[in-house]
């Protein structure tokens, strides 16, 4: 690709100044700090309130921007590197992927569906899943909320959420910037300024750069294309202003991505004369180990997007805060994917291509009023207004054959002639889904102390949503004639269905819901001393309708609207610090019962495997999270952390045909390992004029599948990671070198028909590293 080869070029021109990635205190809740000699306070805003992460009755991950760097996390694909808890779900673009949070996550192609894990970025909520996988810009600290979170956060947060906050302007001028270059010709850069413009206003602007070739190889016409690979660039902006009674923020961001990823790499036969086509370097069965494909279409997506967000807080009526956020975001995502996983058209065997693009606009208020939370009862009450308008282009195209006049390939298999137009068929179909979104809410929370000890907590939210969309398709033509004519993955029906069906016989289908919700919360909270928490809670959650609007939408089955999805959840937790604050742990026990669970089922089409997002039933997930962090000595952090979830199907809705019960019954959900842990380390050594870093962090995932009913398996898998870095005594300058994957581990991301497809990330492989920081402040 082009702009790979000038990758080199564009990170010089980029900037002068190199930096490297900063000491790391803690990868779950806490900071180790050596100047106090024992664990930092970090303040949280898990409840829309400033709090010590101890104080507040939430399994929470709270992650400093110290420990994002040290660990090499750019993006929040790396959040399951740090939280247990957290899997993800790599689809082949952006827009497909997703987030999953105690083995609970929303997985679909359509437009019209929200996730299960919500993505807040300086309050704003994000409508959609793909919206979240950006870098991660200047981030002050990520808090992973686990478990339904929708009194405060609305109804896309019913597994989870990942709450983003972003660092601000500063009193004094501060200047950082970082250069990072790993094997594989990946190359990051970053740089930040900030400081005072004017009494009480304040600034900050970074921008960065980042490119990446790829770890697979696409040896199609003899070219070996390096894929999988990125090239992703943008800018933000933040001012804040404070003149102590007001505090106002406004931010601006673009953010720019081009990715040839991601591509599915073939492990195991699909037959003589398919293995033979593909013609991969070392054959097809090499597994794990596969990192060659042969796809006469690149796989990739682009992204682009951008955002206006204003927020204050104000002090009224002489011991409240009134919070006001608007967000305005807009967000392209365009794809292309080789679906038939082959460098051409054969007899027996036809290609699919599809190409698509979404266009997103959202517009979000937010209003809430919080008393004093020093006295004995304390509430906060609010109200939000939400609106999305997504849109969808996506095209399919294929090439079939029944007979060729081509002479038989070297690989025994014939190929379709594509100047032969009436041997070879063409068939194709587009679509164009317009969906409309709205979402309006009121919410209170509020706590009553009873002593020191006890304190209870209770909250509501009242949520009206209001969903519509348009869906329009015509049946499938042959691209040559225009004549009737379907391949994989196609249909001869139009999106109206036809009348036979109870379909309007149209091309074009559409539909409404509306719903109310009343949701809440529940919590008990004993502090018997001022270094001991415990907590149990209960909550019911709340996830809004949708529909299933995606290509092959056809009328009556998928215009009907996809109902609520509700939970009831327990918890129960303790936070813990002792050692005189050397040591801290913390526990969380829970299960979550989900009913209507949102599911994408997947059905084969024609020979291609297509998605459809019903209410499969109820599901439920249960399990323990215990985080324990330790400041033996001045300098010396160690941390552990584990995660054990039983995240099954209790029952799915019977076969609506048969009504037989559904053999998933009693299987795991998808992209829920049992149990995932963590064991790290780091230290600092003043060794007299300059300093050196330590880091170290081995993660453990066990056995999970990639879809419903147990298929797909993925085996467990550990990586290990480490780093050493060298500064001056002040810390002004540090050069870091890294080491990814130390025992060269290699795993899978998905796993979709029987190995047929795995998806290979670049953590797969070992590689090292090297960066370098430099600040002024």
């Amino acid at each position: 690709m082009s702009f790979r080869n000038n990758a080199t070029a564009r990170a010089l021109a980029m900037t002068a100044s190199v930096a490297a990635l900063a000491f790391a205190g803690t990868a779950s809740a806490q900071e180790a700090v050596a100047e106090t000699g024992g664990i930092d306070e970090i303040v949280v805003t898990a409840q829309k309130v400033a709090e010590n992460v101890q104080d507040v009755p939430i399994a929470i991950t709270a992650i400093t921007a110290d420990r994002l760097e040290s660990s090499g996390v750019t993006s929040l694909e790396g959040l399951t590197q740090l939280v247990p808890s957290v899997t993800f779900r790599k689809g082949t673009t952006s827009a497909n992927s997703a987030i999953v949070m105690r083995g609970v996550g929303t997985i679909t192609f359509s437009v019209a569906a929200e996730p299960s894990v919500s993505t807040v970025v300086d309050g704003v909520v994000l409508s959609r899943s793909g919206q979240a996988f950006i870098d991660l810009v200047d981030a002050s600290r990520l808090e992973v909320l686990r478990g339904p979170q929708g009194t405060l956060f609305g109804k896309n947060a019913s597994a989870g959420l990942v709450n983003i906050v972003s660092k601000g302007g500063t009193d004094t001028l501060q200047a950082e910037a970082r250069a990072e270059y790993y094997e594989g010709e990946e190359y990051r850069l970053r740089a930040a300024v900030s400081g005072p413009l004017a009494e009480g206003l304040s600034a900050r602007v970074t921008g960065f750069y980042g490119s990446y070739d790829g770890n697979i190889t696409n040896v199609f016409g003899g070219t070996n294309e390096k894929v999988n690979g990125y090239e992703h660039y943008g800018v933000r902006g933040i001012l804040d202003y404070d003149n102590g009674g007001s505090k106002l923020r406004l931010i601006a961001d673009y953010f720019k991505a081009n990715d040839d990823c991601c591509a599915d790499v073939t492990t195991v036969s699909r037959g003589a004369v398919l293995d033979a086509e593909l013609g991969l370097p070392g054959g097809v069965a090499q597994g794990l180990d596969q990192r060659y494909i042969n796809n006469n279409l690149v796989t990739r997506t682009r992204d682009r997007q951008w955002s206006l967000t204003a927020s204050g807080d104000f002090d009224v009526f002489e011991s409240h805060t009134l919070s006001v956020i608007a967000g305005y975001r807009n967000w392209k995502n365009d794809e292309a994917r080789d679906g038939d996983f082959l460098p051409r058209a054969i007899v027996g065997t036809g290609e699919l291509h599809d190409t698509g693009q979404v266009r997103t606009q959202q517009l979000s208020l937010e209003v809430r009023l919080a008393s004093d939370q020093t006295q004995p009862f304390f509430y906060q009450v609010g109200a939000f207004a939400w609106g999305s308008n997504n849109q969808q282009d996506f095209n399919r195209r294929n090439v079939t054959c029944a007979s060729s006049t081509l002479p038989v390939a070297a690989s025994g298999a014939r190929p379709c002639n594509l100047s032969d137009t009436v041997n070879t068929l063409f068939p194709t179909a587009t679509s164009f889904s317009d969906v409309e979104s709205r979402n309006y809410a009121v919410f209170g929370q509020a706590t009553y102390r009873f002593s020191d000890m006890i304190s209870l907590t209770g909250g509501l939210r009242y949520t009206w949503d209001k969903l519509n969309f348009t869906h329009t398709r015509a049946p499938a033509v042959n691209a040559t004639t225009g004549l009737p004519a379907t391949g994989p993955g196609t249909n001869g029906n139009p999106a109206g269905g036809t009348l036979a069906s109870g379909g309007n016989g149209t091309n074009t289908s559409a539909g409404s819901s509306n719903n109310g919700n009343l949701s809440g919360r529940a919590v008990l909270q004993i502090t018997p001393s001022d270094d001991v928490m415990l907590y149990g809670s209960y909550t019911r959650g709340y996830k809004g309708p949708a529909f299933n609007v995606f290509f092959n939408h056809t009328a009556p089955t998928n215009a009907v609207p996809i109902d609520e999805e509700t939970s009831n959840a327990y918890e129960i937790g303790l936070k813990s610090q002792f050692l005189d604050n050397r040591v801290q742990f913390n526990a969380a026990a829970f299960t979550v019962t989900y009913n209507g669970f949102q599911a994408n089922n997947f059905v084969l089409l024609n020979g291609a495997t297509v998605s459809n997002l019903t209410n499969a039933g109820s599901v439920r997930s249960k399990g323990f999270e215990l985080d324990l962090l330790a400041v033996p000595v001045d300098g010396l952090t160690l941390r552990a952390s584990g995660a054990y979830a039983d995240a099954k199907v209790l029952k799915f809705n019977p076969n609506p045909s048969t009504n037989a019960p559904d053999a998933r019954n009693g299987t795991r959900l998808p992209l829920a390992p049992k149990f995932t842990w963590t064991l790290g380390g780091s230290y600092e050594a003043d060794l007299g004029g300059f300093k050196a870093y330590l880091d170290t962090d081995f993660r453990h995932v066990g056995k999970q599948f990639s879809d419903l009913g147990e298929s797909g398996p993925i085996d467990a898998y550990g990586i290990w990671n480490a780093s050493v870095g060298f500064s001056d005594a002040e810390d002004m300058y540090r050069l870091t070198f890294h080491v990814r994957n130390i025992t060269d581990q290699s795993y899978a991301l998905l796993n979709v028909s029987a190995g047929q497809r795995l998806q290979i990330p670049r953590d797969a492989d070992r590689y090292v590293g090297v960066s370098l920081r430099a600040k002024l402040q």
